[in-house]
């Protein structure tokens, strides 16, 4: 086992040299110690946590807060981000986040999210029906990725087509560059401003989709979910809901085509996509740093090695490393499309477990349904070393995908 290191580790870590690697950084604590101690472009000091078991714990534990974390983030900033994230609901403890957690279910069930398969099945359709009459190579991020989920969270949410390029544009600085506090603010005060004007029409008319469904639940329920909490909720599930995605959609055909075996056994038996797109959600970090949301501890906590952290740190849960413990996958660095067991944590757990984790599957499995039978040859038009992650962004994703077939 490697020594802890004597001063903290300054994070966020730098990107790898290959987008299908993780950062050097991230392999060394997980081959280390399991808690580690980071330190912040700000100065604060924190740590990061490895292990699978220690994740989950961090994930599924009250003594993590969330709402903590976000409300010191708010108190420092008197500003409409600010404020958004104090009311979005990875922003919540119980039992805020479990009143609104539940009315949203009401609204958001399994069976809306499933009758949106042939839906989703159709937008695939239509976006490669026209990536194929482009001149190659394709750009896949702006033909494909981007498109996809964008339309889909857009009709769920009952956001006229109109207005679409202009929300992803919004969403993008809203989760782009942290330090363009100028452009974040902008555009969140904006999709206030729509949310607002957007939820005042759907009471007014009401339609099929997800916005009027959160307004009558929160009539029958006597008000309860209130406008505020409308128009934070539709703007948590538009950012959230599009920009992992189209993020996935590329990374994943990116590592696909790094590990060709695996793609030629998945080609071969395009029935394991859905237990293909779960590997992949394990494999490929969903973030730039290899963590998530941080929190914060409300009480000391002893994690699995006896290693205590004490109340008012802050604490990173390291998906990247737990997705990887060779304590829980067997033979976790290596891409395996027919893993049986597979307890990711790439959604999270506990309170906080990705409302949308549902449909971005079905996005994921339709995409490369799709991609696989109808571009059988698909291949990188550049070298994969000439591939390069947005910058400054905090999902990971790639700038563009330029392929051909």
């Amino acid at each position: 086992m490697a020594e802890a290191p004597s001063e903290p580790i300054p994070f966020p870590f730098p990107e790898p040299p290959s987008v299908c690697d993780l950062p050097p950084e991230l392999a060394e604590i997980r081959d280390g110690e399991s808690v580690v101690e980071v330190k912040f472009p700000d100065g604060i000091t924190g740590w990061m946590v490895t292990r699978h078991a220690d994740v989950r714990k961090v994930l599924v534990d009250s003594r993590f807060s969330s709402k903590v974390m976000a409300a010191a983030a708010s108190a420092m900033s008197e500003t409409e981000t600010g404020k958004l994230m104090n009311e979005s609901l990875v922003g919540m403890d119980a039992p805020e986040h479990t009143r609104l957690r539940k009315l949203v279910s009401k609204a958001f069930t399994a069976r809306r999210v499933e009758a949106l398969r042939p839906r989703v099945a159709e937008l695939v359709g239509e976006l490669l029906d026209e990536l194929e009459t482009l001149p190659r190579p394709v750009d896949l991020v702006k033909s494909f990725s981007v498109p996809l989920p964008v339309r889909v969270i857009c009709e769920l949410l009952g956001v006229p087509a109109g207005d679409q390029d202009t929300f992803h544009a919004w969403s993008n600085a809203l989760l782009g560059d942290w330090q363009q506090v100028v452009e974040k603010e902008a555009a969140t005060v904006a999709l206030v401003k729509y949310f607002g004007d957007l939820v005042a029409a759907k009471r007014e008319n009401p339609a099929d989709d997800l916005i009027s469904e959160l307004i009558r639940v929160g009539d029958e329920d006597d008000s309860t979910l209130t406008e505020r909490e409308i128009i934070a909720l539709s703007i948590g599930i538009l950012s959230a809901g599009h920009e992992t995605t189209a993020n996935q959609i590329s990374m994943f055909l990116v590592t696909l085509l790094h590990n060709p075996e695996e793609l030629d056994k998945l080609r071969a038996n395009p029935e394991a996509i859905p237990k293909a797109v779960d590997e992949l959600l394990r494999f490929v970090p969903l973030t730039t740093t290899g963590g998530i949301i941080p929190r914060l501890t409300t009480a000391e906590v002893e994690l699995s090695d006896g290693k205590v952290l004490p109340a008012g740190v802050v604490v990173l849960p390291a998906v990247a490393t737990a997705n990887r413990d060779p304590e829980v996958f067997e033979d976790g660095e290596r891409l395996d499309l027919g893993r049986e067991q597979n307890p990711h944590l790439a959604f999270g757990a506990g309170i906080h477990y990705c409302l949308g984790a549902q449909l971005a599957r079905i996005e994921l499995q339709e995409a490369f349904r799709a991609i696989l039978e109808r571009m059988p040859e698909i291949r990188l038009a550049v070298p994969e070393s000439e591939l390069r992650l947005k910058p400054a962004s905090i999902i990971r994703g790639l700038e563009s995908l330029p392929l051909t077939w």
